[in-house]
């Protein structure tokens, strides 16, 4: 177990390293070190490696100049200058909130940036303003749309945080997709199966092979075939991508560069990096901020005391399992999967950084 202060300090430190400014290394570390903490391992410390090996490869900016290129009272379009996503990110949700103080809501497109974290990370940003926040992104070309065997959307994950009065907020943070390719690298770390219906070989046939990505294989869009409302997950999939792309001008589809630094760059661009969509909404431009968060506390208590079925445990609200992951894991230290410690080793090993 490692002490979440340490492991930031640490994370932090190899980001300096990497070439980072300390402010940039900060948020970075902050971002992979809440996913550890909300029980999100695969968008944590597992993405030090890809991120490394992407700047040494060259393919991210560490020196970025992140700037609104296009805005109205309500809106803003954002180019990150090719950086580390949670900066561009970080950096576009601030503008959403700004817009939103003023306007009563701000809507921020991204363009031009890399894989942000945790959509969650940014939607809450909005809590401590009393303000709905929403975040989602497009990503790397792993999913299928109905009926295919083409790899042209992302995991694609979209997040809505809700401030309430006295209960924990809401915070739904999810991929469009039924698994996440950093939850299916962690099964095949711990040589595990993944459960059919999450994904295809490359002839389209379902596999429980959580490497299939590897050898050709797709994720499936959420809801698995037609029968069970994966044409219903297509249409998610395909709305997050638009929002983040076509607004921002940022690559769609199976254009979305690769973030991953073993894979080559596609010789065909429709936009520039990958895109972003952040929303920040005041309750209190729709009713009084104390009523509406009242209301919030009111659903939350109702939905609380829906009846569980037979050997079901007690419903829960979205946000719970990460809230109560973190509150256990501040405590207790967080644990690190052997393989991913091994991998952060190496490239400490490489920065010139004492292993950790």
């Amino acid at each position: 177990m490692f002490e979440y202060t340490l492991l930031k300090e640490y994370t932090t430190r190899l980001f300096e390293k990497m070439g980072c400014p300390v402010q940039d290394a900060e948020i970075v570390a902050d971002v992979l070190i809440a996913a550890e903490l909300r029980g999100i391992p695969s968008h944590g410390l597992m993405r030090v490696k890809d991120y490394f090996q992407m700047v040494d490869a060259g393919r991210i900016n560490v020196h970025p100049k992140v700037k609104v290129i296009h805005e109205t009272p309500s809106t803003a379009t954002v180019d990150g200058d090719n950086a580390l996503g949670p900066i561009s990110a970080k950096y576009s949700m601030e503008i959403a909130i700004k817009k939103a103080n003023q306007a009563g809501t701000g809507w921020v497109a991204t363009k031009n940036s890399n894989h942000f974290g945790i959509a969650g990370y940014y939607s809450m940003m909005a809590l401590e303003y009393d303000m709905t926040g929403i975040a989602m992104t497009n990503a790397n070309p792993l999913v299928v749309p109905t009926f295919s065997v083409s790899k042209f959307m992302g995991t694609n994950p979209i997040a809505v945080a809700i401030p309430t009065l006295k209960q924990p907020p809401f915070v739904a943070d999810f991929a469009t997709t039924p698994i996440a390719r950093g939850k299916l690298a962690i099964m095949g770390k711990k040589g595990l199966k993944a459960p059919l219906g999450l994904v295809q070989d490359a002839q389209g046939r379902p596999t429980d092979d959580p490497d299939t990505l590897l050898h050709g294989g797709a994720i499936l869009p959420l809801g698995g075939d037609t029968l069970t409302g994966g044409h219903k997950g297509y249409c998610m999939t395909a709305l997050v991508d638009i929002f983040s792309s076509v607004f921002s001008g940022a690559n769609f589809g199976p254009f979305v560069p690769p973030q991953v630094a073993y894979l080559p760059l596609l010789e065909k661009t429709v936009g520039e990096g990958l895109g972003h969509f952040f929303g920040a909404l005041r309750v209190d431009a729709f009713r009084p901020a104390d009523e509406f968060k009242g209301k919030m506390d009111e659903w939350i208590e109702t939905f609380r005391g829906a009846k569980s079925g037979e050997k079901q445990p007690a419903v829960m609200i979205p946000g719970d399992p990460e809230r109560l992951s973190e509150l256990k894991l501040r405590k207790e230290g967080i644990s690190i999967i052997p393989q991913v410690l091994a991998e952060m080793n190496e490239v400490a090993e490489r920065l010139g950084v004492e292993k950790l």
